[in-house]
């Protein structure tokens, strides 16, 4: 019976055929590259440092609420993640129709934070920072992310 590995082709000095290459035998494990979120390698390479300062704004002199309110449904919807996408653009069809200038201008700001920083904070992952540790927004959001009635969102059409 003859049993012979790669190692012991190479050992042995045995010639291999030019096509073939030696395959390693080593366990290699690597870091996963895209984690899942809610998982602590997700929260630790999703973390904004705590040193950099808050946005700032685009300053948008005279905008008109309507234009103001049509540019944050579609911010919420762009994101650039999926979750986060899915979470805002959800709370925007339900919520912005119902907000007043004040509030859809701290919606305003809330969309210049960080992505995951958003997201994490709505679903109680992260604590937020003190400028918006006390925000009803920031609260609203965090009821709508909870979902308890189970209702299937799924991505609002684009009007």
């Amino acid at each position: 019976m003859l049993h012979l590995t790669l190692r012991n082709l190479a050992r042995r000095s045995v010639s291999l055929a030019p096509a073939t290459r030696c395959l390693s035998t080593t366990v290699r494990r690597s870091k996963d590259p895209w984690p899942l979120p809610h998982t602590p390698e997700h929260l630790a390479s999703t973390a904004t440092p705590s040193d950099i300062p808050p946005p700032t704004p685009l300053p948008r002199p005279g905008e008109p609420v309507e234009q103001l309110r049509a540019r944050l449904i579609y911010q919420s919807r762009k994101r650039g993640t999926l979750e986060s996408d899915l979470l805002l653009s959800t709370f925007a069809r339900d919520q912005l129709a119902l907000m007043n200038e004040a509030e859809l201008k701290e919606y305003d700001k809330l969309l210049d934070e960080p992505d995951w920083d958003i997201y994490y904070w709505c679903t109680g992952e992260r604590t937020p920072p003190p400028r918006w540790a006390d925000s009803e927004l920031l609260e609203k959001l965090r009821v709508h992310a909870k979902n308890e009635g189970r209702v299937i969102r799924m991505m609002p059409e684009l009007v």
